[in-house]
């Protein structure tokens, strides 16, 4: 039997996920009485709620007498890290492209990993039912894209299908009969190449995705390079510079079949298979034959640009609500992450019971945090800070930028060059996109974008898609203006009062409702001015035996801002914290005493005269 590896990559929501369900359907990987969910591969809780992929998943299908294992890779630019990993396991790709967003930041970065790893992309112009599809533009853009990157010939002739994921079908030509996805089964057999192995070499294997499973223990998932892997065989793993690290047996080997893993016997060099039987073996690790003394190169990743301190609930409100609150606990849990994701990198901080984790940006940060949550931990969040590096030759600080790209409504275009430019962010590029709306191009510091996504979608009234990448480092672009108002903060501890909350409506928006537990120096509402306000949100109305002839004043609150975790991780300060628990998200100061702060802000003020 012939086999394929093959992974399908793309811009978020472009179709990848949908279209990988199509290709397990007409392969027949379900039964016809069989229930399977939406995005089948989105297994995990967090991808089903945001429609994203988080994490890399394998899948394998059978078409007349070719096993293909086709890899569903994440589209967001935080989750990078997942895609170059995966590239080392397959022989092609897919491209698929949206036929009316066209190219996108997103990508360009995985079809740039991708050529540069020498694969011959197959691209799919999806969605082209939609009524804005415009697939013949798309296709010159897609080609432009290739040239940009300095494609080779051979790469620059790519094939190229016509396709609806949600509908199940693709062809060559748009006037072709529409009936099922065919023609990209033939495609991905006639041109993706078999894998080029030696079977008779011992044992080898890259593993790419570390995972763990109730009965198996450890498991990591790669490619087999070299050779046979077979049950309780001998094995050892290397590190990447070649350092031995662990050695045993294999105690379980596991292949795809559709949406299931079936335990085989022995797997041969160019399959895709699950090992379980090691304890220490992680990413980027070479599993080998005890013969072996040279690891398998491992791709470097992209550095992370962007870093969070995780501390442990130091308020008053600590422990009542999350299982685990220590800061051993906390500290575990990161570096088990780390382990099994390579793109964060995780470090013990100056400071007691913190942990420092860098990563990609916001959302995968966010992603980690609440997954977290879920799992009952109690924690302090601080505000997101860029990593900075130092140019060797000139000693000149340089800081991440990247690459934005916005498309939005024509009258939306100057409030957001505006609000760019705020930020440090130059225009290299404006054009109509068709259809009233405009696409505008950036290169903007990462430190100007924390927490610009909010702002960005009032600014254009939900309508605007803004997507970002890193793009370089450059040098400092000195200061960039962060929050214009202060903060309101509780100067006692107890429950929150409507009467009270009425009374200060005008000094700013609340961001509680009545009858939330509170303490002094949590932050509870915005004030309208640019400084912080200490204000007594617990007191009730003076109740006599007085009555007016007229009835109470009624008491009507204007909803509270909702803070989700994103929003409030780009919402603070310096020196504000987010506290987040199973059940809450709450803001507050670093400092909760009123005469520290005041000590703090001098202290500050002083240091920077």
């Amino acid at each position: 039997m012939s086999l394929r590896n093959v992974a399908i990559i793309a811009h978020v929501d472009h179709g990848k996920t949908t279209l990988v369900d199509q290709l397990l359907k007409q392969a027949g990987s379900f039964h016809e009485n069989e229930k399977v969910a939406e995005r089948a591969m989105d297994s995990n809780d967090l991808e089903k709620e945001r429609g994203i992929t988080i994490l890399a998943k394998c899948t394998s299908i059978l078409w007349k007498d070719t096993r293909i294992n086709i890899v569903d890779t994440p589209g967001h630019a935080d989750f990078g890290g997942e895609v170059e990993r995966i590239l080392s396991m397959v022989d092609g790709v897919v491209l698929l492209v949206d036929s009316a967003e066209s190219v996108l930041p997103q990508t360009k970065f995985v079809l740039g990993k991708a050529l540069g790893r020498g694969l011959r992309p197959i691209v799919v112009v999806n969605k082209v039912d939609r009524p804005d599809a415009r697939p013949h533009t798309v296709h010159d853009e897609i080609f432009d894209l290739f040239a940009a990157l300095d494609a080779s010939p051979e790469q620059l002739d790519f094939p190229m299908l016509f396709a609806s994921g949600r509908n199940g079908w693709a062809v060559k030509d748009l006037e072709d009969e529409r009936k099922d996805l065919t023609p990209l089964f033939e495609l991905i057999i006639n041109h993706v190449p078999e894998p080029k192995v030696d079977v008779n070499a011992p044992f080898s294997m890259l593993a790419t995705i570390l995972g763990a499973d109730p009965w198996l223990g450890r498991t990591l998932t790669g490619r087999v390079e070299t050779g046979k892997v077979k049950m309780n065989a001998p094995f050892k793993a290397l590190t990447r510079d070649g350092a031995l690290i662990e050695q045993g047996r294999i105690t379980k080997i596991l292949t795809f079949r559709g949406l299931e893993r079936v335990p085989v016997e022995e797997a041969s060099a160019g399959d895709i298979v699950i090992i379980a039987g090691m304890t220490k073996a992680t990413v980027a690790d070479t599993l080998c034959d005890p013969s072996i003394e040279k690891p398998i190169p491992a791709q470097p990743i992209d550095p992370p640009t962007i870093a969070i301190t995780f501390s442990v609930n130091d308020s008053p409100l600590a422990g009542t609500e999350g299982t685990k609150v220590t800061g051993r606990a906390i500290r575990d849990r990161l570096f088990a992450e780390a382990e099994g994701n390579v793109a964060i990198k995780v470090r013990e901080s100056d400071g007691k019971d913190s942990v420092e984790v860098a990563g990609r940006g916001e959302l995968q940060l966010g992603v980690l945090i609440e997954q977290m949550r879920r799992e009952g931990y109690e924690m302090t969040i601080s505000r997101p800070r860029v990593l900075f590096k130092t140019d060797e030759l000139t000693g000149q600080k340089l800081e991440p930028v990247e690459e934005v790209q916005v498309d939005v409504d024509d009258e939306f275009s100057g409030t957001v060059i505006n609000k760019i430019s705020e930020r440090k962010g130059e225009m290299t590029d404006m054009r109509p996109s068709g259809a009233g709306k405009t696409r505008i191009k950036f290169l903007a510091p990462s430190r100007g974008l924390i927490g610009y996504q909010s702002e960005f979608l009032s600014s254009t009234r939900g309508t605007g898609i803004m997507n970002r990448i890193f793009h370089s480092y450059a040098p400092h672009k000195g200061p960039i203006p962060t929050r214009h108002t202060g903060v309101l903060i509780s100067n006692g501890q107890g429950v929150s009062v409507a009467y009270a909350m009425w009374k200060l409506e005008d000094r700013g928006p609340m961001m509680i409702e009545p009858g939330i537990p509170v303490y002094e120096g949590m932050i509870v509402g915005e004030h309208t001015r640019d400084n912080d306000l200490d204000i007594n949100i617990l007191e009730g109305k003076k109740l006599t035996n007085v009555r007016a002839s007229g009835a109470d004043e009624a008491v009507r609150l204007t909803p509270p801002i909702r803070m989700t975790l994103e929003k409030a991780i780009a919402y603070i300060n310096d020196d504000e914290l987010v506290e987040i628990t199973p059940k809450s998200i709450r803001l507050r100061k670093k400092h909760l005493d009123p005469n520290v702060r005041k000590r703090m802000a001098k202290q500050a003020e002083a240091e920077s005269a």
